[in-house]
């Protein structure tokens, strides 16, 4: 079956949508919208997905054909862009509120497909998502940790570095260790 429409995951940045789109157009077909998540062709190359999926695969995609796994994907993708919305907004919506609003259906039903699709509740998802941010800054090192959670919507420094903990195994102080390297002052030197 050939369509214009392919739902691809594993797309989560700029350089995946510019990949797909290089993939897609050295491979002989015409997207004419590639977004996160997404690749539209034109009418004149259409696709059967399951040709297209060996390629994309060896790129590190895949071509999604459920559509239990397409939603899922989907979830995923407005989940980055609820990240930006703690971040911005002035009062953040809860994350129930915001998938329901985006995908105009309940949350139950997406918390469900999701749950059984991705083998992990929207909300641990999101604490993975959060965590890895959180791992993005202390890189920079350019804000505290209370700074961080701040800006993450954490009620607390506290609360952060305990989430931190279970889900890395490790403390933002050991963390933040193993981002520095070891150096020796000059006066040790010899």
């Amino acid at each position: 079956m050939k369509t214009n429409l392919l739902h691809i995951k594993n797309m989560v940045c700029p350089r995946c949508v510019e990949a797909v789109q290089n993939l897609l157009v050295k491979a002989g077909y015409e997207p004419t919208a590639v977004t996160l998540g997404q690749a539209r062709l034109s009418p004149s190359t259409p696709v059967d997905p399951k040709a297209v999926a060996p390629l994309l695969r060896e790129a590190g995609f895949d071509v999604l054909l459920d559509r239990a796994e397409q939603l899922t994907e989907q979830i995923k993708t407005v989940l980055q862009e609820y990240l930006e919305h703690l971040r911005t907004a002035p009062a953040p919506l809860t994350t129930s509120a915001f998938l329901a609003d985006r995908f105009a259906t309940t949350y139950s039903h997406l918390s469900k497909v999701f749950s059984r699709t991705a083998n992990l509740t929207i909300e641990k998802y999101l604490i993975r998502m959060k965590i890895e941010r959180v791992k993005e800054m202390l890189s920079y090192g350019e804000m505290t940790l209370v700074q961080i959670a701040d800006q993450l919507r954490y009620s607390s420094g506290q609360h952060l570095s305990n989430q931190f903990r279970q889900v890395t195994g490790r403390s933002v102080s050991e963390f933040r260790r193993m981002l520095q390297p070891d150096r020796l002052s000059l006066d040790a030197l010899g």
